[in-house]
């Protein structure tokens, strides 16, 4: 069983890995682990996992901005700068970084106000970040890898190889979630994969990471004097 304290320093781990990806700050307990965004000032708790969330905008996406009244006004490509803007002519910067599609339609629409009067505006999202998942620990190759379909967790520590023979079965998955807080959940795969409980086999979401700690006999076995006799058997821890 994994102490508070080895709990405690693994989530500082993921507020670095997610923090990578967006400013954030950790919020740390003995069983859960949330990273709430640093401008977020009012404390926000958790909120409820949106059903169909739409895709956000990322850096370095290529957005296509078009004006079915304005054609001049046009602009075919225009990537999303390293800070979040993008430039368009007559508008000037607009932070697009973290909006869905109608969101940035509504800022463009915003920026554009004092020059047309209730414009139309259509965003097409030409090159975008593909969804992804992240597996880290006692795997075969651990990596980032695409979720290109409908993928449980057992399948992605398949597809990252499966687990070492350094692995524990007790793993735990990683979402963010609303408001940039992250959920963490611990999953017995053993139980898993005897059907004991098979709806603990929870479907990946873009963004999500598996973490699969290394078992406590192979952190001291290399401290262990097996040439004089000493027989440890890994299987039973």
């Amino acid at each position: 069983m994994i102490s508070k304290t080895a709990f405690t320093a693994l989530g500082i781990v993921m507020m670095f890995f997610f923090a990578s990806r967006g400013m954030c700050q950790a919020k740390i307990s003995s069983n859960t682990v949330g990273i709430a965004r640093a401008d977020d000032t009012n404390q926000q708790r958790p909120v409820a996992t949106e059903r169909n969330p739409r895709y956000r905008i990322n850096r370095d996406d290529v957005l296509s901005v078009s004006f079915p009244l304005s054609p001049e006004l046009n602009v075919d490509k225009v990537m999303v700068q390293p800070d979040g803007y993008i430039t368009l002519p007559g508008a000037g910067t607009i932070f697009m970084l973290g909006l869905t599609v109608p969101e940035a339609v509504d800022a463009v629409k915003k920026s554009y106000a004092k020059a047309l009067h209730d414009p139309i505006v259509d965003i097409d999202l030409l090159d975008f970040q593909k969804p992804y998942f992240v597996v880290l620990g006692q795997v075969g190759k651990l990596g980032q890898y695409d979720l290109r379909y409908d993928m449980t967790v057992t399948e992605a520590v398949a597809t990252a190889g499966g687990f070492s023979a350094t692995a524990k079965t007790r793993i735990y998955l990683y979402h963010r979630g609303p408001s940039g807080w992250i959920e963490a959940k611990e999953l017995q795969m053993r139980d898993i994969l005897t059907a004991k409980n098979v709806s603990e086999d929870v479907s990946m979401r873009p963004g999500d990471m598996i973490f699969v700690p290394e078992k406590s006999i192979t952190k001291v076995r290399k401290y262990i004097p097996y040439g004089i006799g000493t027989s440890i058997n890994p299987a039973y821890y």
